[in-house]
């Protein structure tokens, strides 16, 4: 029913029915400039289908519903009986399912596959974030399992299978599998070597019996998890280290059918990620096989761990392209003060800084997800820092973005309905996530104090651009002066990884984004002529053309 006093006029349409791939100018050149040439026809194609889904009003119902209708815990069944089962609204299966038939959890054995399945997974998790965290873990356990070749022969061809198996079933009846992980308990947080998780060794060799807690459990309903525990000291049979804090497969349900011990004590009641569960679990004689020699837990799993935090920068470079394709999008069919907000210098300068934000996020995690698909050791040296670096610094700026883009929407970015305060609630977490900002700043620590190679490759790939812009040769000087001061360096290590992220960023974007583009992220983030809130860039600089990239709509 209408009145004369209730016409609806200058409310935005919602953004549905677009390709969300296609119409994001920094990722189809990013794909473009690091895939095989012979393939990419095959990879856009993929990539478009995909996006087309994403963009569509039947997956964006999905994401609110898998939100709305949060996961329950059913620790027993009407007889009594211990299940431990988390019951999930059928949206999240759905979103699920087209994740792994899409094949976000199958990289590791396909032509250009990391780079094809990063590029994925950041249009895919522009829908909802949540469902991304199994996806991930599925996808990062594959390097961590190849510490046992027979384990792997078992377990990989599942992970990376496009058949989605929501049942809780013996792992040789299913089709495809998906893996959790579980590394911090109560007392230890990020510091696993705290952990006191026991496991004692059984009669069958590489088998043992695990006792204890853990205080984060992602994805509770998966096949299989990895985890650590304590083997105590002269019991590997002479195998191994004999003893110490060790890497287990730990599966849901063994071979017989039968339950494993899997305590779901709570689901964490989360500031965000409402539709994925995060449980604490209890071990009580629970089953597990060793994944690699005793006393090397931290070392076999570590390549899950830099497989999962790409996937963190990933993640928070999704929620920044959606977040400013929402910003634009509104901007674009809102009128104010005698026109569209579009065409209001300060509004564009705003739209202009998030948009600079959200093209550097996507470009190096891009960069970095490429470097798999390459190996060999100059791109495993330049990963070992360059991670690390661009976790810390992502991650980060999700939420500074996603606030100001929330802002751009007015009072309507408030309301739920809009969409922002999901992503604004989501934004914090990928930060805190594999290791929040200051393990993430000692660990570059580490390395550069312990791994030259790693330095040297790094300092190979951003002098890449030398000589491009004086302003990022300033601040490459600038950061080897940094460098070579190791005065109380821990106290400046954020300091200093914030310097090397941006350094990074801007030697990528001089590379290889448009002069625009290169021009103001030099000015602002390395050139200092920035203030301390979006909407500060020069006004001298393009910032209309920034902005028209940045929008969702084809270009």
């Amino acid at each position: 029913m209408s009145t004369p006093t209730h016409t609806v006029s200058n409310q935005v349409p919602p953004l549905v029915g677009h390709d969300v791939y296609s119409t994001d100018s920094a990722l189809t050149e990013a794909v473009a400039r690091h895939a095989d040439p012979a393939g990419l026809p095959e990879i856009t194609a993929e990539l478009s289908e995909l996006g087309r889904a994403a963009g569509s009003a039947a997956a964006q119902a999905w994401g609110t519903q898998a939100n709305t209708y949060a996961p329950v815990l059913r620790t027993h069944d009407r007889y009594g009986n211990r299940i431990d089962e988390v019951d999930f609204h059928p949206s999240w299966h759905r979103l699920l399912g087209h994740a792994v038939t899409s094949g976000l959890t199958a990289a590791w054995s396909r032509p250009d596959g990391h780079l094809r399945r990063a590029a994925g997974f950041l249009v895919w998790s522009q829908v909802e974030a949540g469902h991304g965290c199994p996806v991930s873990m599925t996808h990062a356990a594959v390097p961590a399992l190849r510490a046992d070749p027979e384990l792997a022969a078992e377990w990989e061809p599942r992970l990376g299978s496009r058949i989605y198996d929501e049942r809780l079933v013996a792992p040789g009846g299913k089709p495809g599998a998906l893996f959790g992980m579980g590394m911090t308990e109560k007392q230890g947080g990020s510091d696993v070597r705290a952990n006191t998780t026991r496991a004692e060794p059984l009669a069958e060799e590489g088998t043992y019996a695990l006792t204890g807690h853990k205080w984060f459990c992602s994805a509770p309903m998966s096949d299989g998890f990895l985890v650590l525990a304590q083997v105590p000291g002269g019991t590997s049979r002479g195998e191994g280290r004999g003893g110490g804090l060790t890497c287990f497969l730990l599966p849901r349900v063994l071979a017989d059918g039968s339950r494993n011990v899997f305590a779901i004590q709570r689901l964490k009641d989360k500031l965000g990620n409402r539709s994925n569960a995060s449980a604490e679990v209890e071990f009580a004689g629970t089953w597990a096989r060793r994944v690699g020699e005793e006393g090397r837990g931290v070392a076999t799993i570590i390549e899950m761990v830099a497989a999962t935090r790409l996937d963190c920068s990933l993640g928070s470079a999704a929620l920044m392209r959606q977040a400013v394709a929402q910003a634009v999008h509104h901007a674009t069919y809102r009128s104010a003060f005698g026109g569209p907000l579009i065409d209001k210098p300060l509004m564009r300068n705003v739209l202009a800084d998030m948009a600079l934000e959200s093209e550097a996020a996507t470009t190096t995690a891009l960069r970095l997800a490429a470097s798999y698909d390459a190996d060999g050791e100059q791109e495993r040296a330049f990963r070992r820092l360059a991670v690390a670096i661009t976790k810390f610094w992502v991650t980060k700026r999700a939420s500074a973005v996603a606030a100001e883009a929330l802002e751009c929407l007015g009072g309507n970015g408030y309301v739920e309905e809009s969409g922002m305060p999901r992503i604004f609630r989501e934004s914090p977490l990928n930060s805190v996530w594999e290791g929040s900002g200051n393990v993430q700043a000692l660990d570059v620590l580490r390395v550069l104090q312990r791994e030259p190679l790693a330095l040297n490759a790094f300092l190979g790939e951003i002098g890449l651009a030398r000589g491009a812009d004086h302003r990022l040769d300033r601040a490459i000087k600038d950061l080897l002066g940094e460098l070579a001061d190791l005065d109380a360096v821990e106290a400046r290590a954020r300091r200093i990884v914030e310097r090397m992220a941006l350094v990074l960023q801007g030697s990528l974007l001089v590379r290889f984004a448009p002069a625009a583009v290169a021009d103001a992220f030099c000015a602002s983030r390395l050139g200092g002529d920035w203030g301390s809130t979006f909407g500060t860039l020069p006004h001298t600089l393009d910032l209309a053309a920034i902005v028209d990239r940045a929008g969702p709509a084809p270009h």
